[in-house]
């Protein structure tokens, strides 16, 4: 095998049955079947196919607005929840209220909101707990630590 001996495969290579642009007479001369002038009729003019590609993704690509906090919120419960699930627990800890399923886990930063009526006692332990919450807690007789 020598250089001068290498040919292409059988049907790699196909002939170029028309010639385009290459004058009036040809049957695909002057505007090669590009009609006149414009975009299109330039070279590398018809990028329509690619730009509709490219904001098909840009689409796909979530937007980024806003900000997102470090610091986690508080996982709100309500006193109405607490005593309508929990119904044998006299302290009450995130770890009780996740075991329970009223906050995703024991380590929740968990803020008990005053609501319905209490007449349990409780003690409410490594939780925040607003105004009206402790009011109504200490009123049945409970504690807030």
């Amino acid at each position: 095998m020598k250089l001068h001996t290498l040919r292409p495969a059988k049907g790699a290579k196909k002939a170029n049955v028309k010639r385009l642009g290459r004058g009036p007479g040809s049957g695909r001369g002057k505007t090669s079947g590009k009609g006149t002038k414009g975009q299109k009729a330039r070279s590398g003019g018809k990028g329509k196919l690619r730009l509709i590609g490219m904001k098909r993704m840009i689409r796909r690509i979530p937007k980024k607005r806003g900000f997102t906090s470090l610091n986690a919120k508080n996982e709100t419960v309500s006193l109405r929840a607490i005593v309508k699930v929990i119904k044998d627990a006299a302290v009450i800890t995130p770890a009780v209220l996740a075991k329970h399923g009223l906050v995703s886990g024991p380590k929740a930063d968990v803020k008990i909101l005053a609501g319905g009526e209490i007449k349990k006692k409780l003690t409410v332990k490594g939780c925040k707990v607003t105004e009206g919450a402790k009011a109504m807690i200490e009123k049945a007789g409970g504690s807030v630590a």
